[in-house]
């Protein structure tokens, strides 16, 4: 039996970026956009959105200044891999790219980059222009590993060069 990953193909280019407001209403909007974005092209979404919506909810919370927006940016690259960043006003406020400890069972926040971390082939912080910071992931469009239906350990590096 293998773990072999298939790779899910790019049906075809894809590249967005919007301005959205630094609330929950804008953290949500970015979810649903992007999902929109790739069921359209017939990708997966699952982790895709839950990646969106941590790092957008992250701008939302951490990231807001007011009457100051965020962006989100979306793109494919031919090897399957998925970039999101998500870019707010509070370049002081960075998270600490590297391993994480999950919080405590009764904790009610802290999960977010957790499971950004387990979901993301790598993730990290790109500081610029002052006074922005921009929080990124990269995701493998696999939907499953053959026969096993584990997905094998991922390698991150919170400093990968940008695509």
């Amino acid at each position: 039996m293998s773990n072999k990953i298939t790779a899910c193909p790019p049906a075809e280019a894809l590249d967005f970026s919007v301005l959205l407001s630094a609330t929950r209403r804008g953290a949500r909007l970015a979810r649903l956009m992007t999902v929109a974005e790739l069921s359209a092209r017939g990708l997966p979404t699952e982790s895709a959105a839950l990646v969106v919506a941590e790092l957008a909810a992250n701008a939302a919370l951490h990231g807001a200044v007011p009457g100051r927006s965020f962006r989100l940016r979306v793109s494919l690259h031919e090897t399957a891999l998925l970039r999101v960043e998500v870019t707010d006003a509070r370049g002081e406020r960075a998270p600490v790219a590297g391993p994480r400890r999950p919080p405590g069972a009764d904790s009610e926040a802290g999960r977010g980059l957790v499971l950004v971390e387990a979901l993301a082939e790598r993730w990290g912080v790109r500081h610029g222009p002052v006074p922005c910071k921009t929080v990124w992931a990269d995701i493998v469009l696999a939907p499953r590993a053959e026969s096993t239906g584990s997905r094998p350990a991922a390698t991150r590096s919170p400093t990968a060069p940008t695509p």
